[in-house]
């Protein structure tokens, strides 16, 4: 192994919450178009950009905490049919 090269970064890049909130809202766009629903398998796998996105487990996980994301976040998933009523009430 060689060291990184000036400019490169030593490791993986971490990415702000924003910037996973928007992979995974592409990756829910661009299901939805392709499908016409977003009801992806718990394990289903959207590739965006080159990129494996855990589309299924990212929706799931979001509706069991949908009480905890800002309303314009409930709203771009709403926009896109997101079933919020299947897992509400469920615990």
């Amino acid at each position: 192994m060689e060291p990184p090269a000036e400019g490169e970064a030593a490791g993986p890049v971490r990415r702000s919450q924003e910037e996973r909130w928007n992979t995974n809202l592409a990756a829910a766009r661009q299901f939805h178009a392709r499908e016409g629903h977003l009801r992806p398998a718990r394990k289903h796998l959207e590739v965006v950009d080159g990129e494996p996105v855990k589309l299924g487990a990212f929706l799931d996980n979001t509706r069991k905490r949908a009480a905890k994301l800002s309303a314009e976040r409930r709203a771009q998933l709403a926009g896109l049919g997101l079933q919020w009523a299947a897992q509400e009430g469920s615990a």
